[in-house]
C-alpha cells in the first residue's frame, strides 16, 4: 500500500496551516532576496516545501547534502525535481579527503561502533558540506515539524541559527497526514522508500524501516538512545548539554 493510501488525510485546519506556511515563504523570500535557500533531505515535508516554492514562483534557491551514503531512490529525486519544476538542486558533496581519511581510521561501518563516531561521520558529510551551503546566505527554510520527534517538539516556524541567520520551519505545525494531503492533492514527487514504511530517510546504512506503533524517527540510527537521534544539522550549540550533540552550523 502506498503511503498516499496510508497517511492522506486533510485536518480541519489544514487550508490555515497552508495560507501560513504560504505567507511565512512569501515574507523570507522578500526579506532575503538571492540569499535564501532551501536545505532539503529530499523527504517527504521537504518536497512539499520545494513545490510550494515553485508554485509560489519564489526566489528561493534549492540545496541537498550528497553524503555519499545515499539511497539510489532518494538520489533520483534530484532530476525529478529539475524536470518537474525547471528549478536547479544545488549539491553539496562532502570532501573527498576527510571522507577517505575518516573510512581509513575507522572502517565503512564506524557509525555503529560508537555515538561518538557517528556523529563524526555526520560531520565530515553533512555538517560540513550544510557549512558550505550556507556560507553566503542569510536564510534557509527546512521541512522540520514538532510530530517528528519530541526532540523537535517545540519547533518554531522561526528561529536563528548559530551565525544569526534566519531558520524558517514553515511546516512546523503540520502533521503526517498533512503532509501526505498536500502530496496527494497537488502530485507531488516522493521518495518511493517512504512506500516502504521509511517516513524518515537519512543515509543507507543509518536508516531502515519502522513497525507498527514505533515513533516516526524510530528507523533513524535505531542502535542509538533516542536522545541521540540527531545529527547536528538542527541543533544549536546551547543545546549541546542536553543532546549531546555538537553544532557546526555554518561551519566554513
Amino acid at each position: 500500500m502506498s503511503a498516499i493510501a496510508l497517511y492522506a488525510r486533510k485536518s480541519a485546519d489544514f487550508d490555515a496551516k497552508l495560507a501560513n506556511a504560504t505567507r511565512l515563504l512569501q515574507a523570507a523570500a522578500a526579506a532575503h532576496p538571492g540569499r535564501i535557500v532551501q536545505a532539503t533531505s529530499l523527504g517527504a515535508e521537504d518536497m512539499v516545501v520545494t513545490d510550494l516554492i515553485a508554485r509560489l514562483q519564489l526566489p528561493i534557491a534549492l540545496g541537498t547534502l550528497e553524503t555519499g551514503k545515499l539511497h539510489d531512490e532518494t538520489l533520483a529525486l534530484v532530476p525529478r525535481i529539475e524536470q518537474r519544476y525547471g528549478l536547479a538542486v544545488e549539491l553539496y558533496r562532502p570532501q573527498a579527503e576527510a571522507v577517505i581519511h575518516f573510512v581509513r581510521d575507522h572502517g565503512e561501518k564506524a557509525m555503529y561502533q560508537s555515538i561518538d563516531l557517528r556523529k563524526a561521520c555526520c560531520g565530515i558529510r553533512k555538517l560540513e558540506p550544510l557549512g558550505r551551503m550556507l556560507a553566503d546566505r542569510s536564510a534557509w527554510v527546512t521541512g522540520l515539524r514538532r510530530e517528528q520527534s519530541n526532540n523537535r517538539g517545540e519547533v518554531p516556524f522561526e528561529d536563528t541559527d548559530d551565525q544569526g541567520r534566519l531558520k524558517l520551519n514553515p511546516l512546523a505545525d503540520w502533521t503526517w497526514n498533512d503532509v501526505w494531503h498536500y502530496i496527494q492533492a497537488f502530485d507531488v514527487p516522493y521518495n518511493p522508500l517512504h512506500d516502504e514504511f521509511m517516513p524518515s530517510i537519512g543515509c543507507a546504512p543509518c536508516t531502515r524501516a519502522i513497525a507498527v506503533g514505533e515513533p516516526f524517527r524510530a528507523g533513524r540510527w535505531w542502535w542509538e538512545d533516542e536522545a541521540a537521534k540527531e545529527c547536528g544539522l538542527h541543533v544549536k550549540q546551547d543545546d549541546d548539554e542536553e543532546t549531546g550533540a555538537v553544532s557546526m552550523l555554518g561551519a566554513r
